[in-house]
């Protein structure tokens, strides 16, 4: 019993190329799909990515159950994805080429002809998406766009942003100016005693 939890069953090596080999087509695949396949993971999404999991898990520990095994693939995967990340941080052309550029789909509180064509992104999507960035409807967004991560970024037209603590502190200091300048208007006012 023991000797099959610790003994890896496939070179060590095999397990590591395996591992960096359905990682890499992973990646190919999700980059293919594109930034909508990241946006926000609906319930057929989630079935996809479970199956995806297992179907590739043999591909992975090949013909291993051992505890060492699959631990040899768990830290591949960790540490491959940690040399990805860290290289992408640092490699802006890399991350351009792996992770693709943000599209603009609203400009000027008009829609982007085809855009959410393109990323395949419903109407009530970009919608949902300005309701919780503050916005009533696209004719207040300056701008929207989805990052190559998925999320869908909105900047509302100056007039329709929320305000920002600077311009309540502005009110408040106005306000006080105009209460300091009434309150001089009206003891200039009072009658002599």
């Amino acid at each position: 019993m023991w000797h099959d939890l610790v003994a890896v069953q496939i070179p060590i090596v095999e397990k590591v190329l395996r591992t960096i080999a359905v990682y890499a087509l992973i990646l190919v695949l999700f980059r293919l799909v594109g930034k909508r396949g990241l946006a926000g993971l609906n319930t057929f999404d989630m079935v996809v990515v479970f199956l995806l999991s297992n179907v590739v898990q043999n591909a992975i520990i090949g013909n291993d159950n051992s505890l060492f095994g699959g631990a040899i693939g768990a830290v591949t995967l960790v540490a491959v994805n940690s040399a990805v990340t860290r290289w992408l941080s640092r490699d802006p052309r890399a991350a351009r080429i792996l992770e693709g550029t943000a599209t603009t789909v609203v400009k000027d509180g008009k829609l982007v002809p085809g855009a959410l064509h393109d990323l395949a992104l419903r109407p009530s999507e970009l919608e949902h998406a300005v309701r919780i960035q503050n916005g009533d409807d696209l004719g207040q967004v300056a701008r929207a766009r989805l990052e190559p991560d998925g999320q869908l970024l909105v900047t509302l037209k100056k007039g329709d942003q929320s305000a920002t603590r600077g311009d309540v502190e502005d009110l408040r200091r106005r306000l006080e100016e105009i209460e300091r300048l009434l309150t001089a208007i009206a003891a200039d006012r009072r009658p002599p005693r």
